[in-house]
């Protein structure tokens, strides 16, 4: 399917399946389906290839019109005409991770033994295999060298396992708010996350289609999510102690302040959209993220990417991977013989300033480019 606008963002939406593809665990997932989306084209040399890995509740769709069953592009001030990835010179690619409801293969998948989605049957996954499944799945489609891969939060961890797994195919890595490995506040997060849902007796351990589900579990892990998304700055530059109502008696229960109501926006949002087991796994992909797994010591895991260009972007009020995480993918990677660059968005806007703070994000990507010549 393709998809047109004015702003340059020509779309091409289309589907790969890789087969057998063996996941860290030992597991080996027989078909791994994948959706994608493609913006320009590519030279058969790969020397324009942007690979674009999204964040944990996003998809494959980064920018353009509206498509039916997607998120609105997330990334689309930075895609298209005389933007950062001019789709003029480039070719700008987003597969859709594994375990994401939007497409590709995850717990949503039928079971071909029983006919029914996999739910809790599904395999987990981590970084590292949703990013080979997505190097095959660009082979598959006759894409084997990456210019740059880039990514944001969970985007980014792909984004460094692609650069680490494939470091002959994989010539610059842009890592955004995301970090080398997690670290335990942010697995403690998750767990909380994940608590909410499995609490829920909607769940009913995960066998829930094709009903509603554990909304109510989604929606409060989503709500404790928004809070680690932003600052203190944030909340209380927008509303302080505000009041949905300036009338509302704020003794009685039925009153809220407007912190309260942003976060069950955004956990009615999510519910809408997003699958709770989706949502599960993920999570726990995220929290087994750490580029060291069986490559020796962080110190060496990076030696993978000698010679690469890498750039690690922080955040300055970032509470979910503080900018200090990000900075130490710049020191490694430019001590094990990188040209490795750090920059920092200045925001009050925290984790989720890579989506909010474009303008930085534009000048950000530019003077890489720049630098490394894409």
């Amino acid at each position: 399917m393709a998809v047109d606008d004015t702003q340059g963002t020509f779309e091409k939406i289309g589907s790969c399946t890789v087969e057998n593809l063996k996941l860290d665990s030992g597991k080996v997932m027989p078909d791994a389906g994948q959706m994608y989306a493609m913006y320009g084209a590519p030279e058969p040399d790969g020397s324009n290839v942007v690979l674009v890995c999204h964040a944990m509740t996003g998809s494959h769709h980064l920018a353009g019109p509206d498509v039916p069953g997607l998120p609105k592009g997330w990334i689309e001030p930075l895609v298209g005409l005389g933007k950062a990835l001019d789709t003029r010179r480039l070719c700008v690619i987003c597969v859709n991770n594994l375990c994401s409801p939007y497409g590709s293969v995850s717990p949503l998948s039928l079971n071909s033994e029983t006919g029914r989605p996999l739910g809790m049957a599904f395999p987990v996954i981590t970084p590292r295999d949703v990013a080979r499944a997505q190097k095959l799945a660009l082979e598959s489609i006759g894409i084997k060298k990456i210019r740059l891969v880039m990514g944001g939060s969970f985007g980014g961890m792909i984004a460094l396992e692609h650069a680490m797994s494939f470091p002959e195919d994989v010539e610059n890595c842009a890592v955004i708010a995301a970090p080398a490995r997690l670290y335990p506040q942010a697995i403690a997060f998750n767990e909380v996350q994940r608590k909410a849902i499995l609490s829920d007796p909607d769940w009913k351990n995960g066998d829930y289609y094709p009903g509603f589900g554990p909304e109510r579990g989604l929606a409060t892990a989503r709500m404790l999510a928004m809070i680690t998304y932003r600052s203190e700055q944030s909340f209380s530059g927008r509303w302080m102690r505000s009041m949905t109502d300036d009338n509302a008696d704020p003794h009685e229960w039925g009153s809220k302040f407007k912190v309260e109501s942003y976060l069950d926006h955004h956990g009615s949002e999510l519910v809408s959209r997003f699958d709770a087991n989706c949502y599960l796994y993920t999570t726990r992909a995220m929290d087994l993220h750490d580029v060291s797994s069986g490559r020796g010591s962080l110190d060496e895991a990076f030696s993978l990417l000698k010679d690469r260009g890498v750039m690690a972007v922080g955040i300055s009020s970032d509470i979910l991977f503080p900018n200090w995480q990000v900075m130490e993918i710049a020191r490694l990677a430019g001590k094990r013989g990188a040209k490795a660059d750090y920059e920092e968005i200045d925001s009050d806007n925290g984790h989720d300033a890579f989506l909010i703070d474009f303008d930085q994000m534009d000048e950000i990507l530019r003077f890489f480019m720049k630098e490394r010549r894409i």
